[in-house]
């Protein structure tokens, strides 16, 4: 039978145990991502540092102040995303990490975004691409395609200060055993797709802050299937423009989810839902 000393004694050691539980429990965001930086390390490929991946993901978190504020699991499943695709966030365009409000659960969650550069990137791992690059179009550049048994494209981009407007963007691959593809998409397509986009109209959106660079990456993502890809590249593709609710959730769609974009207003919302329903209706009458 315990004295009561002893029992004294284990509940003061319980307590002490409690207390030091307490203390090592992750207080800040931080605390957080280097708990993770274990699992993290062994997901990264070889050609990637996790100090380095670590480091982005604390500015984009400290440029982003809504991201702060979303569930921790997801944001944490969104850096997790990035290292298992072996992508850096932020502003080097591999990838981006977007807060998004969660209409159902009335929480915000966070949203990961491909980049033009992490689509090159996925593209160029599948060994039989040789060389894949894409570039802006702009009104006074001299500019020319043609399909049909014998498809063309010239570009001379203007050396004049004055490009004039953007008109669209094209995207070419060069494969390994000479063969090549390559896809023009004009502006009024490309808006058609970024309409659709969850986060077209977010402040922190790629959209808003590197619209040529997205332009690029959407007319890659038109041409994508028509890549020699394995299958293990085309599901990290399909990862784009998902969200987990932890680091070992499976990325769901936000296609299939109520999301809205933290930053935009009401009317903001319904501009960008009619252009949405605009958009789609063109496509209908188009294939009609």
């Amino acid at each position: 039978m315990a004295t009561n000393e002893a029992v004294k004694n284990q509940l003061n050691q319980k307590k002490q145990s409690e207390v030091e539980g307490q203390n090592n429990s992750p207080k800040t965001i931080e605390d957080y991502l280097k708990k993770m930086a274990p699992a993290m390390e062994q997901a990264l490929p070889k050609h990637m540092d996790a100090d380095r991946l670590m480091r982005l993901a604390t500015t984009t978190i400290r440029t982003t102040p809504e991201l702060k504020q979303a569930e921790v699991g997801s944001l944490l499943g969104a850096v997790m995303q990035a290292a298992q695709l072996g992508l850096e966030p932020g502003l080097i365009g591999h990838c981006y990490l977007l807060p998004f409000k969660n209409n159902k659960k009335g929480t915000t969650e966070v949203q990961f975004i491909i980049g033009y550069k992490g689509m090159i990137d996925l593209a160029r791992r599948s060994g039989q691409i040789q060389n894949i690059y894409a570039h802006a179009v702009y009104e006074n550049d001299t500019f020319d395609y043609e399909l049909g048994l014998e498809p063309r494209l010239e570009h001379k981009p203007t050396m004049d200060s004055d490009k004039g407007a953007f008109v669209g963007a094209y995207a070419v691959a060069h494969f390994k055993d000479g063969g090549y593809q390559f896809e023009f998409m004009p502006k009024a397509d490309i808006e058609r797709r970024k309409q659709r986009s969850k986060a077209a109209n977010s402040k922190y959106s790629p959209w808003a802050t590197d619209y040529e660079e997205m332009a690029k990456k959407t007319v890659i993502r038109h041409m994508w299937k028509y890549l020699p890809i394995s299958v293990e590249i085309q599901k990290a593709a399909s990862e784009d423009e998902t969200t987990r609710q932890d680091i070992t959730d499976e990325a769901k769609s936000v296609y299939d989810q109520d999301y809205i974009d933290v930053n935009i207003n009401e009317s903001v919302q319904e501009e960008a839902q009619q252009a949405l329903d605009d958009a789609n209706q063109a496509d209908e009458d188009s294939n009609e």
